[in-house]
């Protein structure tokens, strides 16, 4: 009986099928890894957009002191007795107990009038924990959130609603609701008519501004054309300034629009009081929103949360990127990606089809491959290095020379942007489009290419409408392989394009409409310089969980839809590959 068992244990070993299970073990490990870290990236980043109730917290300070705390419970977590006393400074302090002391962070917000935005408070000290329904949150422009109770709204300096003394220690709620519904439709008038500040800033201004740069690289060009007359050279001149002085004329008729539409963005103010007892006064152009997350219900929240899930995605960032939105850094992702694309796919598949077709397979062949191999393995900031020496200052320098004389000594492709950067990223991803498309190749029978041939088609007939269509969808691995790594590069592109924050994206309304030569943003800096180069860590932490985590959608976005263009294609070709 014995022996029956251990013949069935070899035999079970030497089947292969513990292989086979530890391979699957170790694959369901991997998956389950990979999906708890991006669920924890989803957790932490996500609930930043939910609207946390506001709480009012009275505690004792280290002094003995009764103190206020109004703001939204981030977090909590237990320290030692050591800890304890490092962090209220007095190391002979004594708590409650001897055991571990919990903690809340409270983001107190108001940041511009009593930093800093983000306090710890010992639970221990805490002696009433309320959650007034009166207590608002005012995202604003700058400095952050400010917390407190809407007292009175100001039109230009005079009030036009505000609580009666009686309604601040009574809080008459029908009082109190009038005087937000009035503050709340006056911040909807802000908001439209920001909007159309926008408009007349980033339309009409930018328009204006394109087109009085082109008459002057114009009149520069006139004054370096040493072939052209004097009665030509003063011909042309007078046309230009005829142009130009159309041009400052929409300039003035805008600029005086913009003003009008300014005085009528600063003319309302709120008066909030805060937790110090404190009364501030803020304009209303300086406040993007305003919420009293205590009396929202559960929808309300829910569409609150999307609403500003929708914002983060589609406004431009604010406060050193701590504050609104990362939609320059999704376009220039998304964009770059594209274009690396664009470029790394026929380098790759020509690369892949000379040493798999045409080349004579010999020694000089095997080097070359050797040397592809290796260039995958080279370092990612190698590759910046070497983009800003040759892309960005050989060649952009020599285009600048010969197509841009006028510009200079301002640089126009002799700079970082985003033509270097996807050709920097092609160049570092082309090794991987090479052996997958080279393996496809290598996949396809001999006697496909032979029988096209002997039908009558030429070698490139046969390479063009046989070989490749087939290799297709190892192509497309490539692909996907080479998008997959670009886009979580951040090293490279440092040095050949990306830039904290870019005033303008490259794709706009103005000719040629894709400007290669600009500088753009990215979602792996943006992760790098929000996590790191933060002045405000505590606020800023969120947003890299919640960039982090859109970057890892993007990329399986972008992936996908390659994945599916190779499945159709694998379909369509399913059988012809030997």
């Amino acid at each position: 009986m014995i022996t029956q068992q251990k013949g069935t244990l070899r035999g079970w070993l030497t089947s292969g099928d513990l292989w086979i299970w530890l391979n699957a073990a170790a694959v369901g490990i991997s998956i389950a890894a990979v999906g708890g870290l991006l669920g924890l990236i989803a957790a932490r980043g996500l609930a930043h957009f939910w609207p946390a109730d506001i709480a009012q917290i009275s505690f004792t300070s280290v002094t003995g002191e009764a103190q206020l705390a109004v703001g939204e419970i981030v977090e909590s977590e237990s320290v030692d007795v050591a800890q304890y006393r490092d962090a209220v400074g007095d190391q002979s302090a004594r708590p409650d107990s001897e055991a571990a002391v919990e903690r809340w962070l409270i983001k107190t917000g108001n940041r511009k009038e009593a930093a800093p935005d983000f306090q710890w408070i010992f639970t221990h000290r805490i002696t009433d924990v309320r959650y007034p329904p009166e207590q608002g949150v005012f995202e604003r422009l700058e400095w952050g959130n400010a917390y407190g109770e809407l007292v009175a709204v100001l039109e230009s300096g005079t009030p036009i609603a505000e609580l009666a003394p009686h309604t601040e220690s009574s809080q008459n709620s029908t009082e109190v609701a009038s005087l937000w519904q009035e503050f709340l439709a006056r911040l909807d008038r802000v908001s439209e008519l920001r909007a159309r500040i926008h408009d007349v800033e980033d339309g009409e201004f930018n328009s204006i501004n394109y087109e009085l740069e082109r008459v002057r690289l114009s009149r520069r060009g006139l004054e370096l054309d040493a072939s052209i007359t004097a009665a030509e050279l003063a011909g042309r001149s007078e046309a230009l300034d005829a142009r130009e002085a159309a041009l400052h004329e929409r300039y003035t008729e805008a600029e005086t629009q913009l003003a009008a539409l300014i005085r009528q963005l600063e003319r309302d103010a709120v008066v909030v009081q805060i937790s110090t007892g404190a009364r501030i006064t803020t304009k209303l152009s300086d406040i993007v929103r305003a919420w009293r997350p205590n009396q929202m219900s559960w929808l309300d929240k829910t569409a609150h949360y999307f609403r500003t899930l929708w914002l983060f995605l589609t406004e431009d960032p604010r406060e050193a990127n701590t504050e609104g939105g990362i939609f320059p850094a999704i376009f220039g992702t998304v964009l770059m990606v594209l274009l690396m694309s664009l470029l790394v796919t026929p380098l790759g598949v020509i690369a892949a089809v000379y040493l798999r077709e045409y080349a004579r397979q010999g020694l000089f062949v095997r080097l070359i491959r050797i040397a592809v191999n290796n260039l995958a393995g080279v370092p990612s900031i190698v590759y910046g290095v070497f983009g800003l020496g040759f892309f960005v200052y050989f060649i952009g320098g020599n285009l600048d020379q010969l197509f841009f004389e006028a510009a200079l000594p301002a640089p126009t492709f002799g700079t970082p942007g985003l033509m270097w950067a996807s050709l920097t990223l092609a160049l570092l991803t082309v090794p991987v489009v090479i052996v997958s498309t080279e393996e496809g190749l290598t996949r396809i029978p001999r006697s496909l290419r032979e029988g096209s041939m002997a039908l009558g088609a030429t070698r490139a007939e046969t390479l063009f409408k046989v070989v490749l269509p087939i290799a297709s969808p190892s192509i497309l691995t490539g692909v996907i392989l080479a998008v997959a790594r670009a886009a979580g590069e951040v090293a490279p592109l440092m040095l050949v394009g990306v830039v904290k924050l870019a005033p303008t994206l490259p794709l706009d309304g103005n000719f040629p409409f894709l400007h290669l030569e600009r500088k753009f943003m990215h979602l792996g800096f943006h992760i790098y310089d929000v996590g790191f180069q933060s002045p405000n860590v505590e606020a800023a932490r969120p947003l890299v969980f919640a960039t982090a985590f859109l970057l890892v959608l993007i990329i399986l976005i972008l992936n996908l839809t390659a994945i599916m263009l190779r499945t159709r294609l694998e379909n369509r070709y399913r059988g012809v590959e030997g």
